[in-house]
């Protein structure tokens, strides 16, 4: 497979998402690009043991993850570790905690093209090279 068909060949991207079927159409496409997907989590307690165990290339995070659940915790961990982040989230509202107000948000429904794209773009400014490259 060529570099442009796999964008994301050999990163690990945690995956945190409380909805199967979108988790699972987020595993498919991120495989597709040739990602390794961490995941995918349905909230922040397994995410964060995820990442005790491991630590990725690079995350997208829903952000609401039931009634009063958010990703935060998870995104807290991910600065704390440098790992680079984004959202893709049906929710309407940016973060309103100004830590998490500059990273990039993706609103629901996201394209394939653009999560790929956006996560591609995230990695390189990031300066995350995965394994073996």
């Amino acid at each position: 497979m060529c570099p442009s068909a796999a964008p994301l060949a050999g990163f690990r991207l945690l995956v945190v998402e409380d909805d199967y079927h979108i988790a699972s159409e987020l595993g498919l496409v991120l495989g597709q690009a040739g990602a390794v997907v961490i995941g995918p989590h349905p909230d922040a307690e397994s995410a964060l043991a995820a990442l005790a165990r491991e630590r990725p290339d690079g995350a997208v995070l829903d952000i609401h993850l039931g009634p009063g659940i958010t990703a935060y915790p998870v995104a807290d961990r991910l600065e704390q570790m440098g790992v680079p982040y984004l959202f893709a989230t049906g929710n309407v509202l940016r973060p309103q905690d100004p830590m998490l107000r500059g990273r990039p948000y993706l609103e629901k429904p996201v394209s394939d093209r653009l999560l790929v794209r956006s996560l591609a773009q995230l990695l390189a400014a990031g300066e995350a090279v995965p394994p073996g490259r």
